[in-house]
């Protein structure tokens, strides 16, 4: 690990990126812990000033995969949004799942507790919010979730343990690291298809070249909201299509589907997101809000060819939230995720009942 960190560490212009199987290297001794807390520290903050190439973002994710647990369960979209969460803005991938699950198209969500640099709302803090402890789902409480609604949710540290155990190290650093990106890549069902968050266009043709190495059928990344994989829908959102191992620019503007609304301030907590979330699959919600979630699921419908375009898309989708079908599909997965616990509180019961019958006959 020394070697590999002189080459890395010798400041922005003595660096030099790393070869594929050198960065290799690197990934293992960092995610197996037997690079050194300092050194893997050290690691992370050389690679973030130089920053990070395709060959080492890719050696990353590979090696992330490979430790990971990860099961072909769905031929759908994977939505990879920012773990470090939200701070100003509406979670409309979320509410988007249910209503491109209602229209046929699977989804894989994954996040966990928030991470640097933003500190933000995450996909757990909604969860918690609906009484599901991300934290204690482990794997088979999801996957069922899954088979029965088609929308998936990884806790990512549960699943790929390595992003666990150095996570004390993200946080003391409190900054973005290689990690930021390969957690989002992990591709725990198999997906074939991807819409990625990004925060600076600058980034979008090393995401394209790193997208193509890791064969997904088709792949949108999006300059969307605090970084994350949703539209804009009071203004266009820069966007790259990823497909056949070439990338093309895309400006997605919401006037062109009539759906360009204001968006009104709101205080977002987690328990505000999800009062908003399940306002929008009602069809209870502000206009913008569900504007914002139909503009998404469709886009993302016409992405995994679902749909002949997105305008198609957005009738589909529209249609699955008028109809109740996106709301009766999120009460389904809501009990799903919870079952477990129910089973654990009942056992709870039983033994409280055992050992007060115990006690009465003790007496």
């Amino acid at each position: 690990m020394i070697s590999l960190l002189k080459e890395v560490g010798r400041g922005k212009r003595g660096a030099r990126d790393l070869t594929y199987e050198e960065a290799l290297e690197a990934a293992a001794a960092i995610l197996d812990r037997t690079a050194t807390p300092a050194q893997t520290g050290a690691f992370f903050i050389a690679e973030r000033i130089k920053m990070e190439s395709v060959e080492e973002l890719e050696a990353f994710v590979v090696s992330c995969r490979k430790r990971a647990y990860r099961a072909p369960l769905q031929d759908g979209i994977d939505c990879a949004g920012p773990y470090d969460g939200r701070k100003s803005t509406f979670y409309a991938t979320f509410a988007s799942a249910f209503v491109l699950a209602a229209s046929g198209l699977p989804v894989t969500l994954h996040g966990s507790a928030s991470l640097p640099p933003k500190w933000g709302i995450t996909l757990t803090d909604l969860l918690a919010e609906l009484g599901i402890d991300a934290e204690r789902l482990g794997r088979e409480r999801p996957v069922q979730a899954a088979k029965e609604t088609g929308v998936l949710f990884v806790p990512s540290e549960t699943w790929c343990p390595p992003l666990k155990e150095l996570r004390g190290i993200r946080q003391e650093l409190g900054m973005r690291t290689v990690l930021n990106t390969a957690e989002k890549l992990v591709d725990y069902s198999h997906s074939p298809y991807l819409a990625f968050g990004v925060y600076h266009n600058t980034v979008f043709d090393r995401m394209a070249r790193l997208l193509t190495k890791l064969n997904y059928r088709k792949s949108i990344i999006i300059q969307g909201a605090e970084g994350s994989e949703d539209l804009f829908i009071d203004r266009p959102t820069r966007t790259y299509i990823v497909e056949n191992g070439e990338a093309r620019l895309q400006v997605i503007d919401p006037e062109t589907y009539g759906l360009d609304t204001p968006v009104p301030a709101v205080d977002w907590t987690p328990a505000e997101q999800v009062r908003v979330t399940e306002q929008v699959l009602r069809g209870e919600a502000d206009l913008a809000f569900t504007n914002q979630v139909l503009l998404n699921a469709a886009v993302r419908l016409h992405l995994s060819e679902r749909v002949d375009s997105a305008e198609e898309g957005f009738y589909t989708c529209k249609a699955n939230i008028d109809s109740g079908a996106a709301w009766k599909l999120y009460e389904r997965w809501r009990e799903a995720m919870r079952e477990e616990d129910k089973e654990e509180d009942k056992e709870e019961d039983k033994d409280r009942a055992g050992s007060m019958s115990a006690a009465k006959q003790a007496y």
